[in-house]
């Protein structure tokens, strides 16, 4: 079994833990997955299969949605509503001040990472220090946040539901915790749903259960999306049957004697004579060289 299976990950469980369950019910040992989730989070966790897990880290589609719950007057230690309590504030928010900033968090903005994250300092992960009661430096980061949508927000309960548009390596519960900050009063994250990854929606994701029940009822390939998915962005090349030979066999080919290349693209899908996906190549103009990034066979 080969290809990609969207899970819709359970709160409480780790991106470590999804993998667990499914080695048990896939009997596959095999996996990885792309885009870690909290285990308070829920939703798209995109999950890796057999040679596709050679993609984990290829994915070039890197946007991603969330919906998140937040509450100001409060700050943690995790920026979110299971840490510790810092600090609390009597400030009221109104909605004509909260939609006044949120577009300065729009855009390609600097952000400081948590201290409760994976992020390494010093070849030490953040979570570890923060565990022990060490607090680092962190020096900020530039992310893209393409859009924020609120979606509502209660001025008596001081909590709302926001929508986000974001690339890779942003933290959610750090843009709330900071949209808190700029209003003097502090914010946490309450919950978190990511509803697209990639091309991954959550509406195509299936929960645990649907996929034991799938496994029980011998059906799981069904659920497995296969891998020349995430590449269907790229444009194609077809080759003949013997540049198929030689390419699988790692051959450099010759650009000039490969149809459909095209000197505004570098990364080619790779299909063979026989319509099968092979991986991904890229096209070298200066050597006119068509060279293997990755194959999936």
């Amino acid at each position: 079994m080969n290809g990609i299976i969207g899970v819709n990950k359970p709160q409480g469980f780790t991106s470590f833990d999804v993998i667990a369950k499914l080695r048990g019910i896939l009997k596959i040992r095999r996996l990885g997955h792309s885009g870690t989730l909290d285990p308070m989070a829920t939703g798209v966790l995109p999950v890796f299969v057999g040679t596709a897990t050679k993609a984990c880290d290829m994915m070039p589609d890197e946007n991603k949605v969330y919906v998140a719950g937040f509450r100001f007057g409060i700050t943690t230690d995790t920026q979110d509503i299971t840490g510790n309590i810092l600090t609390e504030s009597d400030r009221k928010v109104s909605l004509k001040e909260l939609k006044a900033v949120i577009p300065e968090f729009v855009g390609n903005i600097m952000q400081i990472p948590p201290m409760y994250s994976a992020v390494q300092v010093n070849g030490k992960r953040l979570y570890d220090l923060a565990r022990q009661g060490i607090e680092v430096e962190r020096k900020p980061r530039e992310i893209e946040v393409k859009q924020i949508n609120l979606f509502k927000y209660n001025e008596e309960a001081q909590e709302g539901t926001i929508e986000i548009h974001c690339g890779k390596g942003t933290y959610i519960r750090t843009i709330i915790h900071d949209i808190g900050e700029r209003l003097g009063c502090g914010g946490v994250m309450t919950s978190l749903v990511r509803t697209r990854s990639g091309g991954f929606k959550i509406d195509d994701c299936h929960t645990l259960d649907e996929i034991q029940k799938a496994a029980d009822e011998n059906r799981l390939e069904k659920l497995v999306i296969p891998t020349k998915y995430i590449f269907a962005g790229l444009p194609e090349i077809r080759l003949n049957e013997v540049q198929t030979r030689m390419y699988k066999n790692g051959v450099k080919l010759d650009l000039n004697r490969i149809n459909h290349i095209k000197p505004e693209f570098s990364r080619y899908s790779v299909y063979g004579f026989d319509g099968g996906f092979i991986g991904v190549a890229c096209a070298d103009f200066e050597n006119s060289e068509l060279r293997i990034v990755k194959n999936f066979i």
